[in-house]
């Protein structure tokens, strides 16, 4: 090994200084934030429009912070069902969760409002209240609970399907198993309609209607067909009881881990891939609903809406008696 003199000892600490701070500054921004791969959890499969918003928003976090922060998207529940990835983000072990707004209202109160029955008249009526002061207003609460909200998703109209009969009345629904989200307030409106709620995480469904542990479930058209529900629930009834919306959502250890100017970012990349998942998700409802039709399955498109409706007086009743629900409920019924 050769002996270095002292010139060529400092030499060289001035190169190794100078190859540290080189390699420290590329992790580094203009505002002194560190470059970071954030990791962002979807439990529908790798093609499904809120997958592709989510890698959409990657994209152009990537290209505004010159590739210093990037997503990783982890779709097909590879981080666990949504309950658990609402958890962990919560907890800060995932960065980024898009999950449906009945399940993250077991922890953030307004969104148990979002996900009520009958709620909103249309996906218009729905829309112009998340994209107005309301949507933002909502998205502004998460804090306290350990999020921050960024954006919200469309997930269309819900209905109940079944294996076992046509339902065109609550009468048709009675004693039927129906798999509801890890959520009361599902539970609740299944049981008001005179069915027997089962809660099961969603990579469960299909298993559970192919052993007949449940004789039905309900969801919008791209999840009874992507998943192959429709391959053991052949009766659809169109009931949309809720038009809930998805929500993206990122933890606040992540959030406080960004500087003022890479959470704007942050912010409007989220709702660009807002207006991108939209247009992604007309198609697959399209193209899933012929999908349906075309294997067979049998559609009732002409449910009596007005007695589900009036089942869930209890529910509203109950959500009443919280002054701030109830006031939320009202302004959203206003909105034209």
């Amino acid at each position: 090994m050769p002996v270095l003199n002292r010139a060529e000892l400092s030499r060289t600490g001035v190169i190794f200084v100078a190859l540290l701070l080189a390699t420290f500054s590329t992790g580094m921004c203009a505002t002194g934030a560190v470059a970071r791969e954030f990791r962002a959890a979807d439990t529908q499969v790798e093609d499904y429009p809120t997958v592709q918003a989510l890698r959409y928003m990657g994209a152009l976090i990537a290209e505004r912070t010159g590739g210093r922060h990037e997503l990783k998207v982890f779709h097909s529940r590879q981080l666990g069902e949504e309950r658990e990835t609402i958890e962990q983000t919560r907890a800060g072990a995932i960065d980024l969760n898009r999950t449906n707004v009945a399940l993250i209202g077991n922890f953030v109160p307004a969104m148990n409002v979002l996900a009520m029955p009958f709620l909103f008249r249309s996906i218009e009526h729905m829309q112009k209240v998340l994209d107005g002061p309301i949507g933002g207003e909502i998205l502004n609460s998460f804090e306290p609970y350990g999020f921050v909200g960024l954006a919200f998703y469309d997930s269309g109209a819900r209905s109940i399907y079944n294996s076992l009969r046509p339902v065109k009345n609550i009468a048709d629904l009675k004693g039927m198993r129906i798999r509801v989200q890890q959520s009361e307030l599902m539970s609740e409106m299944i049981r008001s309609l005179g069915a027997e709620p089962v809660e099961l995480p969603y990579g469960q469904v299909l298993t559970g209607l192919a052993t007949h542990l449940i004789d039905g479930a309900e969801n919008n058209w791209p999840s009874f067909v992507t998943t192959d529900h429709y391959r053991h629930a052949g009766h659809l009834a169109l009931t949309e009881h809720t038009m809930s919306p998805e929500v993206l959502v990122i933890s606040l250890k992540a959030w406080r881990s960004l500087s003022a100017d890479d959470q704007t970012i942050f912010r409007e990349a989220a709702q660009r891939s807002s207006r991108f998942m939209r247009e992604k998700w007309r198609h697959l409802e399209e193209q899933s609903q012929r999908k349906a039709e075309e294997a067979g399955v049998r559609i009732a498109r002409d449910v009596n809406r007005k007695p589900f409706e009036d089942a869930m007086a209890p529910i509203y009743a109950k959500a009443g008696r919280d002054p701030a629900a109830a006031a939320l409920i009202e302004r959203i019924r206003k909105v034209e």
